[in-house]
């Protein structure tokens, strides 16, 4: 019985911190007015038939604040990946000197800073919810082991357990948040 219980608690604590790994994800592709090379990972390049990461085709560096530069490991790879950009919709140029790609990233205006929060605050929201039916999940699953003989008090241990766990996530995503506001809010 002890066994399943721990089973769940570390299916539980796993599960959330994949939801805190996948917020860090998303929040990194999100713009905040300075290059990024994550504003690139979602855009792929056709690469003999096959959709692949630019990261996969390119090195991908940030010279400077404003700039992100893409060095194709072959040359002919330069139309492709100016095409997926382009196809991205990123609100990015490229520009191609024949060697290299370059993305200047404009500057944020105030609405499009308050925009991006908007978004942020989704994505934290989102995660909120998918930890709460986390814990909701192993709450359920300590009410089916008491049906099967895990005593009470054991039960009301693993749920407070449970939600300690969840408040420590909790706090995490409200740190996330609060970090990538200040970095989109900074001008």
């Amino acid at each position: 019985m002890e066994e399943e219980v721990e089973l769940v608690l570390d299916d539980a604590q796993e599960q959330m911190q994949k939801a805190i790994d996948h917020l860090d994800y998303e929040l990194g592709k999100i713009r905040a007015g300075k290059a990024n090379p994550k504003m690139l990972e979602d855009v792929r390049v056709d690469y003999f038939g096959n959709a692949t990461p630019i990261s996969q085709v390119a090195n991908v560096s940030v010279p400077d604040p404003r700039t992100i530069a893409i060095r194709p490991w072959e040359k002919t790879m330069i139309p492709a990946i100016e095409k997926a950009i382009m196809a991205a919709n990123l609100g990015m140029n490229p520009d191609n000197n024949g060697e290299m790609i370059r993305i200047m990233v404009p500057p944020l205006t105030e609405e499009r800073r308050r925009d991006l929060v908007k978004q942020v605050k989704t994505v934290c929201e989102d995660s909120r919810i998918v930890i709460r039916n986390i814990r909701r999940d192993a709450n359920e699953e300590f009410k089916k082991l008491k049906k099967d003989g895990l005593s009470e008090d054991r039960q009301k241990d693993c749920e407070a357990e449970v939600q300690k766990r969840h408040d420590s996530f909790m706090k995490k995503i409200d740190e996330l948040f609060a970090a990538k506001e200040k970095d989109v809010m900074t001008v």
